[in-house]
């Protein structure tokens, strides 16, 4: 099934939409404000070295500061022109162009098995094949949507978008997902394909700096685990 996602909407009503969204964080970061918030909250909430997912990365502002603090980063956006700016700006990431309702990430796993294969294989001293290092078990450790990602899906897609999302964590891994409210993705409504998706929601805050949640509230910052 193909999505119609409102992202791609304002590319096709505005061709220029995508180049100027570059220039404005570009021209952000000249001012010298502080981009990092996200990123600052996903590095304290993951252990060292973790497998991260920027889902719908954009630029890759949130990845890139990941990837540069030790963490292998992949990050997935529909936009091909925002994807490029990612694997311009930080390379030390992997980058794709893709639909996250419909992204293969378990093929992600297999050619990164094949690729680690030689550095990793081993048996013990009887012989017997040793287990994977942590760091290589399929999946992610945690995977963090922000920048109201959830909010540019076409509503029809966002069940799918959550339950692809929640199959590419791994058992102990948490998913991280912020936008506004007033967008058009109502924080119940998100709760409820959380829960569809076998996914429990944790913890809530207000902002990336931690401030506690208060019904209604205006942005909400959710971290979610796999199970019920």
């Amino acid at each position: 099934m193909s999505y119609t996602h409102r992202w791609d909407e304002m590319r096709e009503r505005d061709p220029e939409h995508s180049a100027r969204y570059v220039q404005r964080w570009r021209d952000l970061a000249a001012q010298g404000l502080d981009l990092d918030g996200e990123a600052r909250f996903v590095d304290a909430l993951a252990e060292r070295g973790s497998r991260i997912l920027d889902a719908g990365c954009g630029t890759g502002r949130v990845g890139g500061y990941l990837a540069e603090r030790g963490h292998e980063v992949v990050g997935v956006d529909l936009d091909d022109y925002l994807i490029a700016e990612a694997q311009e700006t930080y390379p030390g990431a992997d980058w794709y162009v893709g639909d996250l309702a419909r992204f293969d990430f378990a093929a992600l796993d297999e050619g990164r098995d094949m690729r680690d294969l030689g550095a990793h294989a081993s048996t013990d001293l009887l012989g017997r094949p040793e287990a994977a290092p942590e760091s290589d078990r399929p999946g992610f450790d945690v995977i963090v949507s922000a920048g109201n990602v959830m909010t540019f899906l076409d509503p029809t897609s966002r069940s799918a978008v959550m339950g692809n999302l929640a199959g590419a964590l791994r058992p102990d891994g948490r998913l991280v997902c912020g936008f506004g409210a007033g967008r058009g993705y109502d924080f119940d409504d998100f709760d409820a394909d959380l829960a569809a998706a076998g996914l429990t929601l944790v913890q809530r805050f207000s902002t990336w700096t931690l401030r506690p949640f208060t019904d209604p509230g205006d942005f909400l910052v959710a971290i979610a685990t796999p199970g019920r």
